[in-house]
């Protein structure tokens, strides 16, 4: 049976803080409070070496019926109460392949990385929803530890939990894990063409197809082709779907 040390990698183990450690980390929670209040996403802060989380902001989507202050004062036993079982074995699974793909990376590239997963959150009422959390360091040690980590929550657009990936900022190249074989593999990015990002951009505006062709001065059936290429490229079935994606994967 697993339990909250599990999640504590060795190879991240964070002991002792320095003066220069320290000095990194002055107001830095204002910043983080004033976005959480711009967005429906769900913001929280781990602190590696307190064992717990720092901060949680108070949008509702990962608190599962708890205030803010309830969930941060659970830490990691809130992923206990939950995250589902297979779910829980899978967020095990992803912080120690995680911890060895980040211990490879040069110290002073670290910060510039980004780990994006999905799995399922079980309510106070019994409802599953399944969930997409980003984790990027916000501070490290001087040893290069992550110390301070920020998580973003959003609804997932995949059908499934998994999906592990790591972004690196400013590369084309996406980390991908594949954990029937516990390797990672290298795969470029999606591109879309400048015809998807518009047909995305007015979709996300509420448009329908004929609002569409007549903004860009085609036809219906033009919009519908590419929505169709969209679909295939992104591997969603609608047009919800290819919003959230390309929205969390920052294509558009």
């Amino acid at each position: 049976m697993p339990d909250v040390n599990d999640f504590f990698s060795f190879r991240n183990s964070v002991d002792n803080i320095s003066d220069d450690d320290q000095k990194q980390t002055a107001n830095y929670l204002e910043p983080i409070s004033a976005f959480a209040r711009t967005t429906y996403k769900s913001i929280y802060v781990i602190d590696y070496q307190a064992k717990g989380f720092e901060y949680v902001s108070d949008n509702p989507l990962f608190l599962c019926g708890h205030t803010a202050d309830e969930v941060k004062e659970m830490g990691y036993a809130f992923y206990f109460k939950y995250v589902i079982k297979p779910d829980l074995d899978l967020l095990l699974t992803i912080n120690t392949a995680g911890f060895e793909f980040y211990e490879k990376i040069p110290l002073e590239d670290r910060k510039n990385h980004t780990i994006s997963y999905d799995y399922h959150l079980k309510n106070n009422e019994g409802k599953v929803i399944l969930i997409n959390q980003k984790l990027t360091p916000i501070f490290l040690t001087n040893e290069g530890k992550i110390w301070k980590a920020l998580c973003i929550i959003s609804l997932s657009a995949e059908q499934k939990s998994g999906n592990i990936k790591v972004y690196k900022k400013g590369d084309n190249k996406v980390f991908k894990y594949d954990l029937e074989g516990g390797f990672w593999k290298t795969q470029e990015k999606i591109k879309l063409t400048s015809r998807e990002k518009e047909i995305l951009q007015y979709s996300t505006r509420g448009y329908t197809i004929n609002e569409i062709a007549k903004t860009i001065f085609v036809s219906p059936d033009t919009v519908k082709f590419h929505r169709r290429k969209l679909f295939d490229k992104l591997e969603v079935a609608n047009i919800s779907e290819a919003i959230a994606y390309a929205t969390n994967n920052k294509l558009i």
